[in-house]
């Protein structure tokens, strides 16, 4: 898996392209924007990029959040000279942390994933720079394992080294800082502190409780205290501290952002007389659950905070990344001027015009996959099923159903897409096209030697009559309008078809399944043999 994917670490500014033979994306629909273009403000206030996707630049100078639709949860964030470099939690999908690279923190291209060794599901990670190589401090779970891990490279688009296990069993979050004494230390969940050795390869002594943070009135509705996601920032000799309390999830107005202050990392530290710094008060609002933030200097000297939020009434795709304009006090301490979040705001870099984000589109003729798939919950020897000889994606078969196949997915960021592949199908071997959320929930359709069958609730119905046996060849589309979906098959030279069955998928998400996942589209191939992907095309409909 490793020796595929290190031919994909380096992504050309543009996202054309992927350094070293991987593959060149391909929009459909929609032209894809030109370096410099402007994009189109769409009917719904967004701007349009590859495939009519949705992003925050209006082209008119203002951005209107996110910055980053879609899955894309506990943003990590770094200014490195004139640019800003971002990754995400990648929680079970592999290859993983993907980094994206910014000059206005509005519109950003790719650079590559920085975790190809799975080590079980990622959460809330911390990227940072000290002296002159990157790091990454990545809380992972798997089914043997918990612990906090970390990678470090020379170069942010690698190569990564091998992850390496800090120990550390009981505690996620981690978010590093160099103290007052000049030493290395990783805060982490639950307001504790440990130091890392000079090279933050390794822990030194034990871990430390600092930090009781602030808490919230008991009458407001909230998930659980949960203290989570520390940020630091060190500015004017005080030590900022960000954290996220109320709950992940749960009722829309629990995730809240939190700030505290110190003159040394060991504290003692000061409660924030204006906390929560950002709270969703009602359900009405355009983001919920808002929290794990990191405040950071903008192009131009201004001020910012990035966060994750919920939007209103779509759980389904996931944390989405926010930004919002702050405000430095008399006082020394600061305050966001966001509101909720559902006005544009102007860009921090007004002039610069790049395109955002990566098409979804594929049509598997180059040597590798692109840089939008990843595999749900993979092995370490997954990319094994993946050949790529210029004539298609041919994935071997594995499992039975959508739970045990590892499905092969991309992160959508509109409210409102269709996806449609064609399929040529071996002796054996079962194709679907899923919208998958995780092993307990998803739904789609799939064919193979006994006919089709009907995905739903993450439980499986045979429907052998809907379609003729001994199929090889046949297309399959997925609509999903927000939040019903529609799907359709299609046989060579025939029309589409219509599946009598609609599903309503408003309650795949989190609250429903846990997880802190997405519904994503996502390819299947099962049983024996392989199933041959011959395009893949993304359509916005929003």
């Amino acid at each position: 898996m490793k020796d595929l994917l290190t031919r994909r670490q380096s992504l050309l500014l543009l996202g054309t392209t992927i350094a070293a033979g991987a593959c060149s994306a391909k929009p459909t629909g929609r032209a894809r924007p030109d370096a410099g273009s402007r994009p189109t403000p769409s009917m719904a206030g967004w701007g349009a990029g590859f495939e009519n996707q949705r992003i925050a630049d209006r082209g008119d100078g203002t951005f209107l959040n996110p910055i980053f639709s879609g899955d894309r949860p506990d943003p990590s964030i770094i200014k490195d000279g004139d640019t800003y470099y971002l990754t995400f939690s990648s929680f079970d999908a592999y290859p993983g942390l993907f980094i994206w690279q910014s000059n206005d923190l509005v519109n950003w291209q790719p650079v590559g994933p920085a975790l190809t060794h799975p080590i079980g599901s990622v959460w809330a990670p911390d990227l940072v720079k000290h002296e002159e190589r990157y790091f990454i401090y990545i809380p992972a779970r798997s089914a043997d394992r918990k612990s906090i891990y970390v990678i470090h490279a020379v170069r942010i688009d690698g190569p990564w080294s091998e992850p390496v296990d800090l120990n550390l069993p009981d505690h996620i979050d981690p978010a590093h800082a160099v103290g007052e004494d000049g030493k290395r230390y990783l805060f982490l969940s639950n307001g504790d502190l440990i130091q890392l050795s000079e090279d933050g390869l390794s822990t030194v002594g034990e871990v430390e409780h600092v930090y009781d943070p602030w808490r919230y009135p008991e009458d407001w509705d909230v998930e659980c205290f949960c203290p989570e996601g520390p940020k630091t920032l060190r500015k004017d000799d005080w030590f900022y501290m960000l954290t996220a309390v109320g709950g992940t999830a749960g009722p829309p107005t629990g995730h809240m952002v939190i700030a505290a202050r110190s003159r040394s990392v060991k504290g003692p530290w000061h409660h924030a007389p204006n906390n929560p710094q950002v709270r969703t008060t009602d359900r009405s609002e355009s983001w919920w659950s808002r929290g794990h933030a990191t405040l950071l200097e903008g192009p131009n000297g201004d001020w910012w905070m990035i966060s994750h939020g919920y939007e209103n009434g779509f759980w389904t795709l996931g944390r989405q990344c926010l930004l919002e304009p702050i405000r430095w006090r008399d006082d020394g301490w600061f305050e966001s001027l966001g509101g909720d979040l559902s006005r544009p705001f102007p860009k921090p870099r007004p002039d610069e015009h790049r395109p955002h984000g990566i098409p979804l589109s594929d049509d598997f003729t180059s040597a590798s996959l692109g840089p939008q798939w990843a595999f749900y919950n993979p092995s370490p020897e997954e990319y094994g099923r993946v050949s790529l000889n210029g004539s298609g994606l041919a994935l071997a078969a594995k499992g039975s159903t959508p739970a045990d196949t590892s499905p092969l997915c991309v992160i959508p960021g509109d409210r409102a897409y269709e996806v449609t592949t064609q399929i040529e199908l071996e002796a054996g071997a079962r194709a679907g096209l899923l919208l998958f959320y995780n092993a307990g929930l998803y739904c789609g359709i799939s064919y193979g030697p006994e006919g089709l069958v009907m995905h739903r609730y993450g439980q499986e119905r045979a429907r052998p009559g809907d379609l003729k046996p001994g199929l090889t060849k046949f297309d399959l589309k997925a609509r999903n309008d927000h939040h019903v979906v529609t799907f359709f098959t299609r046989l060579p030279g025939e029309r589409w078809k219509k599946f009598d069955v609609q599903m309503e998928v408003s309650g795949y998400h989190h609250n429903t399944a846990y997880d802190f996942l997405s519904l994503r589209p996502g390819l299947m191939s099962a049983g024996t043999g392989q199933v041959r992907f011959t395009q893949f095309q993304y359509r916005s409909l929003s």
